[in-house]
């Protein structure tokens, strides 16, 4: 009885370190008919998203607080103090010049950050000096829009703007929409529409499917110096982000290649990377190709563009980086840029 509990004491270990070799083997054999997967330092990481959480954290917050911007107005109020309180406009460099401490920035603060800032620049003149800031003019907040609309360009709001208000400020145009089934007219409504933020984010909006679907999503709270871009039915394009002189959408043609669709969107910006990225939508393939390979003889054929395709410059030094492209179908596309690796 000794010798068979002894037996099986040896053997329990062994059937452990079985198991767990056959599992290190299944999770390194490559699928069959697929590809051989890529060694750690091969694997390109991935970010992972669900589809509303990542176009609800594209959305600012409801209720944030308005931060003061270049071209704002504000009315400061010194209880006590009568000939310090007046209007002052931000510069376009963000400061407010105050008559004793002179330059004063209170851009990307709200209205109590910016009362703190102005109180601290005037407490070497002033004892218990209090001051209330209050927006008068509302000159920052504005969304520019672009494309198939009636009236493109910058729109001013007086609140937090919406992707309806700015398409609806935009003006529909008659052809943008699709076709209502069983007519033949057209109800204005763009299918889709893309949000660009900064040089380096673009969300793609399946506007139609989220109104019928009654999803609130489809009025979208945007951010100031958001660009919304409207395309008609039958236009095609890609997306140009990164380190180039002007971000955002450069229309497809039956003569484009990579070289003219960089060209139009401005070339490579000072600091711009030798790599490029190129992200398939369709695919969520990335393809990277240097820039001096784009100026061989043959070079503009080598990378064949679609519509919806992402090309992004990154910046000298962070062509390693990864631009993540995730489909959020039916209620949106979202691209992102998120920096997992840089050159040592």
């Amino acid at each position: 009885m000794k010798h068979s509990f002894s037996k099986i004491r040896w053997i329990l270990p062994c059937l452990i370190l079985a198991a767990g070799a056959v599992l290190l083997h299944a999770q390194q054999t490559p699928p069959a008919g697929g590809d051989t997967p890529a060694s750690p330092a091969q694997k390109t990481p991935e970010l992972k998203i669900s589809p509303l959480k990542a176009l609800k954290s594209f959305e600012p917050e409801a209720n944030a607080e308005y931060e003061i911007g270049p071209g704002d107005v504000v009315s400061l109020d010194f209880p006590g103090r009568p000939e310090l309180s007046g209007k002052k406009k931000v510069g376009p460099d963000g400061r407010i010049t105050l008559n004793l401490a002179g330059a004063v920035k209170v851009a990307d603060m709200t209205r109590s950050q910016a009362a703190k800032a102005i109180a601290d620049s005037l407490a070497p003149y002033y004892t218990d000096l209090t001051v209330t800031v209050d927006l008068d003019s509302y000159g920052s907040n504005r969304v520019i829009v672009l494309g198939n609309v009636q009236h493109p360009g910058v729109l001013y709001f007086d609140d937090t703007p919406t992707l309806l208000d700015v398409i609806a400020r935009g003006g529909l145009m008659a052809n943008s929409g699709s076709a209502i089934p069983g007519s033949t007219a057209r109800d204005g409504i763009p299918d889709r529409c893309a949000i660009y933020r900064g040089n380096d984010q673009v969300v793609w909006v399946d506007l139609k499917s989220l109104l019928q679907s009654g999803n609130s999503l489809a009025d979208l709270r945007l951010k100031r110096n958001d660009i919304v871009f409207v395309p008609s039915q039958q236009e095609i394009f890609v997306s140009v982000l990164g380190a180039v002189q002007h971000p955002g959408a450069v229309p497809l043609t039956g003569q484009s290649t990579l070289t003219s669709v960089l060209a139009q969107s401005g070339g490579m910006a000072e600091g711009a990377s030798s790599k490029i990225q190129v992200i398939q939508q369709s695919t969520g393939k990335t393809i990277t190709i240097a820039y001096k390979d784009l100026l061989s003889p043959k070079g503009a054929d080598e990378v064949q563009l679609h519509s919806g395709d992402v090309i992004f410059v990154p910046q000298s030094g962070l062509y390693k980086s990864t631009y993540v492209l995730q489909r959020l179908s039916p209620i949106a596309t979202i691209g992102s840029i998120a920096a997992f690796a840089t050159v040592p």
